[in-house]
Formats: C-alpha cells, structure tokens, sequence
C-alpha cells in the first residue's frame, strides 16, 4: 500500500490535526487547500479560505488550487436555485460529491497521492470480501457521516479520516501537542460562502428575483397574510411569519407552483412519509425489497426507524435510484432540498435527496 496522501486543509483545528496525525503515522503528508469563491469584497470573510490555513506549521508541502469558477458554479449556482425552485439546498452535500470528492480527489491523485484525507469525523473499515463500509465516527456530537453518504466504493477506497475514531475534545487537546495555531480556534458552523451571515441577506443580494411575495395559507385554504417570498421560510419555522393567530404556526409547506406558504398548528406539522431521489449506495449494490433502518432527514436531525421500499424495478447494470420512506412515526422537519440517509447501527448505507 502506497504511503502518499493530500489532505483537505481548511486552516481549522479538525483538518490541522489530522495532517499531524498522518504525519506521525508515517505518511507522506501533501496539504492541499481550495481557494473558493467568494462575493467581491467580501473575500477575507470566507472561511474556507482564511491566510491562516497557509502558515500551519506542519513543516509538510503546501499548495492552493483555485476552484472559485467550479465551485460557484456548481456549489453556490445549486444553492440559488433550490431557493428559487422553493426547496432547501444542502450545499454541503454538492460540496462533497462535486468538489471534495472529485475536483479535490481528481488533484491528488494527479500529485500522485495514493489517498485524499479530510477532517471529518467519520470512520471506515474494509470488509472480508474487499468491501469498503462508511462508518459514524467515535463522538457521535460531531459525527459527519450524514454529509459523507455520497461516496462510492472507489471514492471511500482513496479515503482517510483521522479524526473520526477521536471526541473532539481530545482533537483539540492534540492540536496544543502538536503546536498547532488552531487549538484555540473556534468551529465555524456556517456555510463557507455565507461567512456567519443569514442566508436571506445572501439571496438577496445574489437572487432577488426570487423573493417574490405570496399569500400565507391554512391547509383548509384561509388567507392569513402575505410572505415575503418562499426561500426566507424553511418547513417547521415558527418565528418571523408575521401573522397573528389564536395558537402558535409553524410553517407546514411550501408552494413553488402558486407561491404560496401553507402554515398550521403544531398538530399538523410533520409526516410520516418522504420520497428519496438519486440513491447512492455505498456497498454499490441496490436492495432489491423494503428493509427497515434509521432515517436521518437533516444533519442535525435525530435517527428515526423506518420501512424502506424502492420504487423502481432494477434492470441489469442499473442501480436502483428511487425509495419511498415510511417512518414509524411522524417526523416533524421533513424537508425537500434535504437528504435522507440510512443507517443500520454504525454502519452507513447510503442517502438520497428529499424530493
């Protein structure tokens, strides 16, 4: 087995830690940061691409690769869109099927790294038959697997995470060890391009073409007031409608087709059915029947048990893209734009989109 490997550096303490961690364990460690895009101005705000992450004092080769076309493009441009089609894009996941796991990994291997490692905290393990199995990591308050279900088998094959089998505060102890700048540095829990900002001063700036105002609807059809567009409300929101009501609403639907918000009681939020789109498998092999695992239908969302059916008849050569999911009980954040991804203990199956 080859020994050379690049890793994803953000200039955080997840993927600084794990450069070192390679490098103890005897790597050949290449770190490789992607320069992404960012709105003009507000270039020093992202968070992908901070100086800092370019004067880790890992002592290991270092190169940036400009990726601000590719990634607007792909990334940003799916994100706009979403909005615009009245669903809630995960960027993140385009980021890792696209970006990480393409663009990222096509450059590695064209240095000729035998490996692209990241700081996620996910785990791997190889199989008696050669399999290659996606795993949750050790500290479950951090796991990173949800975002992780878009991997192949060839893909998780070049794949290293060597923070996944530590909790995350033994991560940051770790980077103190090593001497790492980052120990101290605090997670970012927004998306790269939105720099801490709310996303709806983001489309408004990029996409105000889509916030269109419309009318806010019970589901039997009464007029409570006027939205100012659909992509500044996300299924389950209850502040910030601006409606008054006798009980608290909750933002049960969103109406692309006629632009309208369908809002309700508590009572009527959720539901216990959800079709999934585009399946990746990880195994690379389709099920056949319906099976039960646990659904996670947002990264923060919490497992939920569910009977799995798929929908299309496999023909040879073909996997199997289409399920519909049927929990057991009624799951409250159900959202389109979103991914459903199936677990079975630790062991990741594979996702798909909510359509």
């Amino acid at each position: 087995m080859g020994n050379k490997v690049v890793i994803a550096m953000s200039g955080g303490v997840d993927s600084s830690v794990a450069a070192a961690l390679l490098k103890q364990q005897g790597y050949h460690v290449i770190g490789m940061m992607l320069r992404l895009w960012s709105e003009t101005g507000r270039e020093e705000s992202n968070r992908c691409c901070t100086p800092d992450s370019m004067a880790l004092a890992l002592d290991i080769p270092f190169y940036v690769v400009d990726a601000k076309e590719l990634f607007y493009s792909t990334v940003v441009q799916s994100f706009l869109d979403g909005y615009a089609q009245g669903v809630t894009p995960n960027p993140c996941l385009i980021c890792n099927r696209q970006i990480k796991w393409d663009f990222l990994l096509n450059h590695a291997l064209a240095l000729g790294a035998d490996y692209l490692a990241t700081g996620h905290y996910a785990k791997k393990q190889e199989t008696e038959d050669g399999k290659w199995q996606l795993l949750r990591s050790t500290d479950r308050s951090k796991d990173q697997s949800y975002v992780l279900h878009v991997l192949t088998q060839e893909k998780l094959a070049k794949a290293l995470f060597p923070v996944g089998e530590y909790p995350k505060p033994e991560i940051r102890k770790l980077a103190g060890t090593f001497g790492l700048p980052t120990a101290a540095r605090s997670d970012s829990q927004d998306l790269c391009f939105l720099a801490g900002e709310d996303y709806r001063e983001f489309l408004r700036r990029n996409a105000p073409e889509i916030g269109h105002p419309g009318p806010i609807l019970t589901r039997d059809g009464k007029t409570l007031g006027e939205h100012q567009g659909l992509a500044y409300y996300t299924i389950g929101q209850r502040k910030g409608l601006g409606v008054a009501f006798r009980v608290p609403l909750y933002v049960l639907a969103k109406d692309a087709a006629t632009n309208t918000l369908v809002v309700g009681s508590e009572e009527e939020l959720g539901s216990r059915e959800l079709i999934a789109k585009d399946v990746n498998w990880i195994s690379g092999e389709a099920p056949t029947e319906s099976f039960r695992a646990e659904v996670k239908t947002r990264y923060t969302a919490r497992e939920a048990w569910a009977e799995i059916t798929p929908l299309d008849v496999n023909r040879p050569g073909e996997t199997l893209r289409n399920l519909r999911v049927r929990f057991d009980a009624p799951q409250r954040d159900i959202t389109p734009g979103q991914a459903a991804v199936f677990y079975d203990g630790d062991l990741v199956l594979g996702g798909g989109m909510i359509i």
